[in-house]
This record gives structure tokens, C-alpha cells and sequence, in this order.
């Protein structure tokens, strides 16, 4: 996600737009609201393109893509649709590309014909792996976790419903997810 928030940033800066294409909506309003954090200082302009908008905030987004007043928009395969265009678009990140269908990758390709393209994973899958092995794709592997990662911590046990609410009301005490 750093290494998309700071490639995106750069292309604005550039004068170019970019879309962030996710599989889910969930994960689209995660990186929505880590995107807005991170450039609430800067002059970006950053829209969401989800179930999760209503029709009238999608048309406004759509417009804004037209016309170049939205830098960066994150989104789920709506991005696809035929009422989508882009003023100057020169970044296209994907994430967890292996996750989406035939017929969107067919889109994806169609999409990213004269721009610029980073797709993040964390599970590479055989192919994408063998083509950036060969050369075909370039390939960058971020070996070390960020400074503020928590180790993950496994335990195998019996099922345990006291020891199950404790977790979880350990993780949301901390502010994390379940």
C-alpha cells in the first residue's frame, strides 16, 4: 500500500490521473480512507468508486474523471463501465490481480494500453510469478515488514468461546480488525 499511495502521488504530481482497482469494496473504502489520510495536506483530489457510493456521488465522480478534477480514484470493477473515461489517465495499480475474472482482465488489458501499470500481491500467482522470472514482467518483492508490523502470533487449541471473545476484545481494544 506505501508503495501504491507514493507511486500515485507521483504520477499526480505529474499532471496525470490514476485508479486504484481492487477487488472488493471492502478493501476499496480501506484504501479509500488510507489514501485520503495520507494526502489530506496536498492538493489531490481522491474519489471511491464502490456499491458503497450512491448513484449521484458515482455520476459526480464520473464526471470529475472527464474533465480531470479527480487525481486518484479508488475502485472495485465499476471502474469498467462504459460511462468511465478519464481525461489523462497514467496509472493504473492493481491490486490482487489474480482475484478478478477472464472478462476483467480482458478489461484490464484494454485499459492499461498506453499507461503506466504496478499491481501488488501478496500471493503472486505461478504465472504473473514465471512472467516477471522470465523478464516479461518487471518484478520488486518488499522482503522486510513495515517498522510498526505487530509479529503475527498462531495458537492451535481446542475450540474455546471465553478464550474466542477474549481475542477478539483484545484486537478491538488495540483498534484492529476481526
Amino acid at each position: 500500500t506505501e508503495v501504491a499511495i507514493r507511486a500515485a502521488f507521483k504520477a499526480v504530481q505529474e499532471g496525470k490521473q490514476v485508479v486504484f482497482l481492487v477487488p472488493t469494496t471492502i478493501l476499496a473504502k480501506q484504501h479509500y480512507d488510507n489514501f485520503v489520510q495520507r494526502m489530506k495536506d496536498f492538493p489531490v483530489t481522491i474519489e471511491m468508486m464502490s456499491r458503497f457510493r450512491t448513484a449521484a456521488q458515482q455520476k459526480k465522480t464520473i464526471e470529475g474523471l472527464k474533465k480531470g478534477l479527480v487525481d486518484i480514484v479508488i475502485g472495485t470493477h465499476r471502474v469498467f463501465s462504459k460511462d468511465v473515461a478519464f481525461k489523462d489517465l497514467g496509472l493504473l495499480i492493481i491490486d490482487e490481480e489474480q482475484r478478478f475474472g477472464v472478462t476483467h482482465k480482458e478489461k484490464i488489458k484494454q485499459l492499461k494500453e498506453n499507461v503506466d501499470v504496478l499491481t501488488l500481491t501478496a500471493t503472486p500467482i505461478p504465472r504473473t510469478l514465471h512472467m516477471s522470472l522470465v523478464g516479461i514482467r518487471d518484478m520488486s518483492v518488499l522482503e522486510e515488514a513495515p517498522y510498526d508490523r505487530m509479529p503475527i502470533q498462531t495458537f492451535v487449541m481446542e475450540y474455546n468461546e471465553e478464550m474466542v471473545r477474549e481475542a477478539i476484545g483484545r484486537e478491538l481494544a488495540r483498534g484492529g480488525q476481526v
